[in-house]
C-alpha cells in the first residue's frame, strides 16, 4: 500500500538531484569561461614557466604546441621567469616526446640549455603537472602555466592539487562551446572524486 508514496519520493529525489546537477554544471561552465578569459589577459611572473604538452610530429611541435611554446618564449624573453619547463610524454609509436619537441624548439629559438627543464613523465595534464611539481618542488615558489584558454580552470585546479602555486597564461584563444562543455565535465569530475582519480581511470 505504501508503494505509490515510495515512488513519489524517488521521483522527487531524482528531480532534486537533476536540478542540482544542472546547477552545478552551469556554475562550473561559467567558471571555465571566466578563467579562460582571464588567462587571455594574464600577465605574471614566477620562478618557472611550465608549458603543458600537446601533439608533436616526429619531434616537431604541432600548431597547438608551437603556440604554447611561442607564448612561453615571449614570457621568458620579457623576464617573467628564468626557466622554461617543457612537459609531455609520447604517444604509442612516437619516437619523440612532447617534452623533447618543446625543448628542441626552444633551443632553436635561442634559449640556453640550462634554462630549460624537460619533464617527459605524463600522459595527461594531471600526470604532467605532478611530474613538474616533483621536479620543481625545491626550486620554485610560483610557476606560470601556459596552456589554451579553455583549459585554464582545470589546469589551475590540478596545479593546486599537486602542490603548485600557479598563475595560468593562455596561449591559444580556443573557447568553443564544445571545448568548454568538455572542460566543465572534467572539472566537475575532478572536484567530486579528485583529479588524481580522474587521471587514474582515463
Amino acid at each position: 500500500m505504501r508503494l505509490p508514496r515510495v515512488n513519489s519520493f524517488v521521483r522527487s529525489a531524482l528531480a532534486v538531484t537533476g536540478v542540482l546537477a544542472i546547477g552545478f554544471f552551469v556554475i562550473v561552465f561559467v567558471q571555465v569561461t571566466r578563467a579562460g578569459n582571464a588567462a587571455l589577459e594574464m600577465s605574471a611572473t614566477g620562478d618557472a614557466i611550465v608549458v603543458l604538452g600537446a601533439a608533436q610530429y616526429n619531434g616537431e611541435p604541432s600548431p597547438v604546441l608551437e603556440q604554447r611554446l611561442r607564448r612561453a618564449l615571449d614570457l621568458w624573453s620579457a623576464g617573467a621567469a628564468p626557466t622554461i619547463v617543457t612537459t609531455g610524454a609520447n604517444q604509442p609509436g612516437d619516437v619523440f616526446t612532447e617534452g623533447f619537441a618543446g625543448y628542441r624548439y626552444l633551443r632553436n629559438e635561442g634559449v640556453a640549455e640550462d634554462q630549460i627543464v624537460v619533464v617527459v613523465d605524463g600522459g595527461d595534464t594531471y600526470e604532467s603537472l605532478l611530474a613538474a611539481a616533483n621536479q620543481l618542488r625545491e626550486t620554485s615558489g610560483e610557476v606560470i602555466i601556459v596552456t589554451d584558454a579553455y583549459h585554464s580552470l582545470r589546469s589551475k585546479e590540478i596545479a593546486t592539487e599537486v602542490g603548485l602555486n600557479a598563475a595560468i597564461v593562455a596561449a591559444g584563444d580556443e573557447m568553443s562551446v564544445e571545448r568548454r562543455v568538455q572542460e566543465t565535465i572534467a572539472v566537475m569530475a575532478g572536484r567530486v572524486i579528485s583529479f588524481r582519480r580522474v587521471s587514474a581511470v582515463r
